[in-house]
């Protein structure tokens, strides 16, 4: 599978978010620069195809089809959209995701859950006081148990705290498994992954191949110019969420 985003933008003027271009794929790692307050999220929405450009174009499998998309790619701890709530007990979040995924969702089917994990301890914890490594791990687990997800949206782990090579390995454990993953972060995680030679960190907004341009429908005379196709902006909007926890050396998710 491979996700790519060509001169994507929204807002009047890019405001919410500026004109980017990115590719991610199956069994690769990736990271994208998004700052502020909104424009993460944002570019998470539009990344996993649940909100519509208003300008470039969203392609998977070098096809705009936003439901599938969506379908196969989680969009996870997206802040106000897929993040759960700091004060809900990391086992009613579990509860909820089985429920999500289809599976027994009983306290007794979440706390065994994370026993699996290894995360018996934190079971009655408030969701925002786990270490973020172990958020990253939980809510990624949580979220490749629904049916078809092939890839991940992993919206700003740095805003957690903590070193960025906790939730970056887990990330990689993602895509030796064969999932997508894309993380979203700030520019001062991105130094520090950069830094950290041994971690190969990947900017997704690089070099990305241009889109190839359909031809006219219609015959152009002998005579003219063949018209150019401009790109357009074709996604559907969809107002779903997913939701996106491990202990603090990121082992266990």
């Amino acid at each position: 599978m491979k996700i790519t985003l060509h001169d994507v933008s929204k807002g009047r003027n890019g405001q919410a978010l500026p004109a980017m271009s990115l590719e991610f794929h199956t069994g690769s790692v990736r990271f994208a620069l998004a700052e502020t307050e909104q424009r993460p999220t944002v570019l998470g929405l539009i990344a996993s195809g649940r909100m519509r450009p208003d300008t470039g174009r969203v392609r998977i499998d070098d096809a705009d089809d936003p439901k599938a998309l969506r379908r196969r790619v989680a969009l996870v701890d997206a802040p106000a959209v897929s993040d759960p709530h700091p004060d809900v007990a990391l086992v009613g979040v579990v509860e909820e995701e089985l429920m999500f995924a289809g599976l027994g969702a009983t306290p007794l089917h979440a706390r065994r859950w994370l026993a699996r994990l290894g995360y018996t301890e934190l079971a009655t914890v408030p969701f925002g006081t786990i270490d973020p490594a172990a958020r990253v791990r939980i809510l990624c687990e949580l979220a490749v148990l629904r049916s078809g997800v092939e890839g991940i949206v992993l919206v700003s782990p740095d805003r957690h705290g903590g070193s960025p090579d906790g939730w970056w390995r887990i990330a990689g454990e993602f895509t030796d498994r064969g999932y997508a993953m894309l993380v979203i972060i700030g520019g001062s995680a991105a130094v520090a992954l950069e830094r950290m030679q041994e971690f190969d960190a990947i900017n997704a907004s690089g070099p990305v191949e241009p889109l190839a341009l359909e031809e006219p429908a219609t015959a152009t005379p002998p005579t003219a110019t063949p018209p150019t196709d401009e790109v357009s902006a074709v996604a559907e909007t969809s107002a779903t969420s997913e939701p996106p926890a491990t202990n603090e050396n990121g082992e266990a998710r």
